[in-house]
């Protein structure tokens, strides 16, 4: 049988035999077995060479592949089988549609699952009542002379006297340990659906890949030309941006961390100078937030709308709007926090950053906790076949 025989066997529809399953998963699996008989494809990313290793593909294999993809679009913009073509290959919005439907199916506690039905109007609704929330408490437990005040950069009061620093604390350690419980139960759900095994998780080699290939953004370079970030060109700007958003948010988090290690450890209470470790990683954190976030929306409205799923477009604007948010109102409460805008300033801050922690499980903040563990898998699988290939 010739390729194109193969191929067209391949996009042909699925035996009757087969469980019933979703569209979704139908259609990824024919594109899989196209793409095997095809191969072109396979120095783009890591997408194809973890496809070439299976014969059949079950639902927690496309799964994993649809996790293990970047969405760089390479494959779509150089395939031969691409729309208009009879075959219809479309492998970047097919796999997005696998990966959206894994969100739901491994949410944990599973009755939230359905949040991930209505994300958009769910993570709206969340910032909302966040910011409406906070605001109003703090305007119900403060008289507004306190609220409006111009209150002196002194250590233990300023913030504090606004919202209380235990409040502020145990709402954060709350929603925050919530949300890493929910993330990591989702992870086992990934990791068991995938046909993973605890113990491999304690393989430090492929582990150290993995993180290397996450942190560094490694498949967001394409076949290492770029990405096909909003047409048939090349470009690295989505891996740029997504390096500046996800290391804000990260700088954010250890002005956090650094500032709860001055006011426990060293006795240090807040407000600090601007100068000090908390506030320049908090500035420059914010900045990143802000910088990356702005230019990841640009390119989602700019590119090619053929390889994406116009259904979620929604749901992966609303995370970058509430991260925007989050950063716009932090450098914003730093620049008014010697005023009397000081107490508004925060409660809106805190709201936006409560309704982050509160929505992290159940937004495409998931993505980043799922394509970390199909890296893991992947790295997993390379060194197996690597040792395969060395005993023959």
């Amino acid at each position: 049988m010739s390729v194109i025989e193969t191929i067209r066997a391949a996009s042909a529809d699925l035996p009757e035999g087969r469980p019933a399953e979703t569209a979704a998963l139908k259609e990824a699996r024919r594109l899989m077995e196209v793409c095997n008989a095809c191969r072109y494809c396979e120095g783009f990313c890591a997408v194809f060479p973890a496809m070439e290793l299976r014969r059949e593909f079950s639902a927690g294999d496309l799964s994993y592949l649809a996790n293990l993809c970047h969405s760089c679009h390479g494959c779509y913009y150089a395939c031969q089988y691409a729309p208009p073509h009879e075959f219809g290959v479309n492998v970047p919005r097919t796999l997005a549609k696998v990966r959206d439907e894994g969100y739901a199916q491994y949410a944990w506690p599973a009755p939230l699952a359905r949040l991930y039905r209505r994300n958009g109007r769910v993570m709206a609704s969340a910032m909302a009542l966040g910011v409406a929330g906070v605001l109003l408490l703090a305007m119900l437990l403060q008289d507004h002379t306190v609220l409006f005040a111009v209150h002196p950069l002194t250590p233990g009061a300023s913030f504090y006297r606004v919202i209380p620093y235990n409040v502020m604390v145990w709402t954060a350690m709350v929603t925050f340990c919530f949300s890493l419980l929910a993330l990591g139960m989702g992870f086992a759900n990934f990791w068991r659906d995938t046909g993973g095994r605890a113990e491999e998780l304690a393989q430090v080699r492929p582990l150290w890949q993995a993180l290397r290939d996450a942190a560094t953004l490694r498949y967001l370079s394409g076949g290492g030309h770029g990405c096909n970030d909003t047409d048939e060109s090349f470009s690295s700007h989505r891996r740029w941006l997504h390096h500046i958003m996800a290391y804000g948010f990260l700088l954010c988090f250890a002005s956090t961390s650094v500032a709860t290690f001055y006011h426990h450890v060293l006795g240090w209470q807040a407000p600090y100078p601007v100068f000090s470790l908390p506030v320049l990683l908090g500035l420059l954190g914010g900045v990143g937030l802000v910088v990356g976030c702005s230019g990841l929306f640009w390119l989602k409205l700019a590119g090619d709308p053929m390889p994406r799923e116009p259904r979620l477009l929604g749901a992966e604007s609303a995370l970058l709007l509430l991260l925007l948010m989050v950063g716009i109102t932090g450098l914003g409460l730093l620049a008014v926090r010697t005023t009397g805008a000081m107490g508004v300033a925060l409660a809106v801050h805190l709201g936006f950053v409560l309704a982050l922690f509160v929505t992290l499980p159940y937004s495409k903040f998931v993505h980043g906790v799922y394509r970390t563990g199909a890296l893991i898998r992947h790295a997993i699988e390379r060194g197996a076949a690597a040792g395969q290939h060395k005993l023959l």
